[in-house]
């Protein structure tokens, strides 16, 4: 496993994470089991993998209860446990994005209860809520940071213009963005400024929720409740398109001794910018797997080999 320095901190981290929307993310997916979920994560722990990406918002609470539970069997300070804060639930189920001062410190508190942890090593605001100032927002976290309740501070789920309005005093560490082979929007102008501010990007979905995980067909469909079925990839328009692409990819990965994921993994990794990528899953076979795709390496033609392909699959 290789290993990098988040920005602004001095945490070293996997370059090969661990997402856990699917530990105890009831709320996200059909039908999970918690105790495969926990074994998911202490097999990437056994695997040297250090950076545990979670959020209140997944399983509205479950999974940094989860995630808790196991980071109590290993030593707290070998593991960079981060989570993300902003989204407010309610008992009849509605959610509504929170960026208030006020209501940030209590989630950073409850997410701290839920995991039994002192502090949490980064924070996010998981989105922004369109009416709060991100100045003020942020500016709450810099006082929980002071506090020592959280030590780096990340922001997800925002446009250009939003993250520079968000690290106006320099306090943003890391950009969590949706980045993969399949939608590299992020190029345009997020990986540019996060690269000229020294700002550590974190891509989800590095595996494109699944359609670079090599497992789809044709005719697959998704379960109705699925929340996948919201994006753009999965409707029948684009759907076969794009899997055509990825079985183009396939080929390449095969020629390069390697499965689908760990191509696109790598691929990830291979980008200035990109300092570690947190697929995530359900079955700690997926994770043992993952780990190889820190040690792969491409020469500059088999990047341009790459681009070519996704550049021209219109």
């Amino acid at each position: 496993m290789r290993y990098t320095t988040l920005k602004k901190t001095d945490f070293k981290i996997s370059t090969i994470g661990l997402g856990t929307n699917a530990v105890g993310g009831h709320n996200l997916f059909q039908n999970l089991d918690e105790e495969e979920g926990k074994d998911f994560v202490r097999e990437a722990l056994q695997l040297d993998i250090n950076f545990i990406d979670t959020a209140d918002i997944y399983g509205l609470g479950r999974s940094e209860e989860l995630v808790g539970e196991v980071l109590k069997e290993y030593k707290r300070d070998d593991i960079v446990v981060a989570t993300k804060g902003g989204q407010h639930w309610f008992d009849d189920g509605s959610v509504k994005t929170d960026n208030h001062p006020e209501y940030l410190r209590q989630a950073v508190e409850k997410s701290l209860q839920r995991m039994q942890l002192d502090h949490v090593d980064l924070y996010y605001l998981h989105f922004p809520d369109g009416q709060t100032p991100l100045a003020e927002s942020i500016g709450e976290l810099s006082r929980l940071k002071k506090e020592g309740k959280i030590r780096a501070i990340g922001i997800s789920n925002v446009s250009l213009e939003q993250l520079k309005e968000a690290n106006q005093q320099q306090d943003i560490s890391v950009l969590q963005a949706s980045y993969n082979m399949l939608d590299r929007s992020a190029e345009s102008d997020l990986l540019p400024y996060c690269r000229e501010q020294q700002i550590s990007f974190i891509p989800y979905g590095p595996l494109a929720f699944g359609l670079l995980g090599g497992g789809f067909a044709p005719d697959t469909r998704l379960d109705p409740q699925d929340w996948r079925n919201s994006i753009p990839f999965f409707q029948p328009d684009q759907f076969h398109q794009t899997l055509a692409i990825v079985e183009k990819l396939k080929e390449i990965a095969a020629e390069k001794g390697t499965t689908l994921p760990n191509l696109a993994l790598a691929w990830l990794l291979a980008q200035d910018g990109v300092d570690s990528v947190i697929p995530g899953g359900k079955n700690k076979v997926r994770i043992r797997e993952n780990v190889e795709a820190s040690d792969i390496n491409f020469s500059q033609e088999e990047l341009a080999r790459i681009d070519s392909l996704l550049n021209n699959r219109s």
